[in-house]
């Protein structure tokens, strides 16, 4: 398979085949390297990971995966770098693009690793920024088909902020035709304008609601997240407050099927978004997908990165 953009900035940029293509390349690539049968397509190639936000899964997944396919990687901050203040980052996009096979950016403004993407020739990948993080999805969707063996006529629920995460579920959503609930305190939704242009007009998949008990009633998953993300540490009083009832405790999962399972991206603030009973419990598949972002993003490489010529 091959993509039909160069980058891996939005999940709203790739169709639904490329997507489920992801996926099936991660199953595949998983079975094999569990079985020590990966190839080393990606000998002598190298990724460079920059982070302006630090990162436990995101740094360790990138880099492993990368070196699991025969390449290497390199981590870089904002120290060495000075991306919009000592280096301009059309500058920084072509220098790379010099010296590295991909690109890997964990920062806050989306704007920026777009208008890295721009001048970059080679793949630039979008580790997390304020707006979206779509790998964190693409590891979610593969840990929702080994659990659930089919993506087809899911219903996600999403307790907790209209934050990055909950807008990449909305472009999941609208790209697979899933049905996504978001439960959430009134003035912490999603735009609506992202929402509609996700979906290309008013959404038939999306809805948001202000009661989590009744919106996991026909949930097949719970996904949660924290309630004040990085650069919102001001707002984490006010916050918690505002999220009170919207705890994924063990009275919420009672309320949903039993075939219900629950995800939360991490790191996990136990006794605030989630409670210690249901990370630890029978339905939390959280290490699990935590593991996926590992076999996703190995997939996401595969496919932007060409292989090496030996390969």
């Amino acid at each position: 398979m091959k993509l039909s953009r160069k980058d891996f900035l939005s999940i709203a940029d790739f169709t639904r085949d490329e997507l489920l293509g992801i996926v099936d390349l991660a199953l595949e690539q998983k079975a094999a390297a569990r079985a020590g049968r990966l190839p080393r397509t990606h000998t002598g190639r190298v990724l460079a990971c920059v982070f302006h936000k630090p990162s436990l899964r995101t740094r360790v997944s990138f880099e492993v995966a990368m070196h699991s396919l025969g390449g290497s990687s390199l981590y870089l901050t904002d120290r060495e770098l000075g991306i919009g203040s000592r280096e301009d980052p059309r500058d920084v996009a072509r220098v790379f693009s010099r010296y590295v096979d991909a690109l890997m950016v964990r920062t806050f403004d989306h704007g920026l690793i777009e208008q890295l993407a721009r001048y970059a020739t080679i793949p630039v990948i979008n580790g997390l920024t304020d707006r979206l993080h779509p790998c964190q999805v693409m590891a979610d969707l593969l840990t929702i088909r080994e659990h659930r063996g089919s993506l087809d006529d899911l219903h996600v629920v999403f307790v907790g902020d209209g934050n990055n995460m909950s807008r990449s579920w909305v472009n999941a959503s609208a790209r697979l035709g899933l049905r996504l609930t978001l439960a959430v305190p009134e003035g912490y939704g999603i735009d609506p304008e992202f929402v509609r242009e996700a979906w290309g007009g008013e959404p038939d998949g999306y809805r948001e609601v202000h009661d989590p008990a009744e919106a996991v009633r026909d949930a097949d998953v719970i996904y949660t997240d924290v309630w004040a993300s990085m650069g919102q540490e001001a707002e984490a009083d006010e916050r918690r407050r505002a999220f009170a009832r919207f705890q994924v405790n063990e009275a919420l999962v009672a309320r949903a099927p039993e075939h219900a399972i629950v995800l939360h991206c991490l790191p996990a603030h136990r006794g605030e978004e989630i409670t210690e009973g249901v990370i630890e419990g029978p339905r939390s598949v959280v290490f699990d997908q935590a593991e996926n972002r590992l076999h996703a993003q190995r997939a996401i490489l595969s496919l932007l990165v060409p292989p090496a010529a030996a390969a």
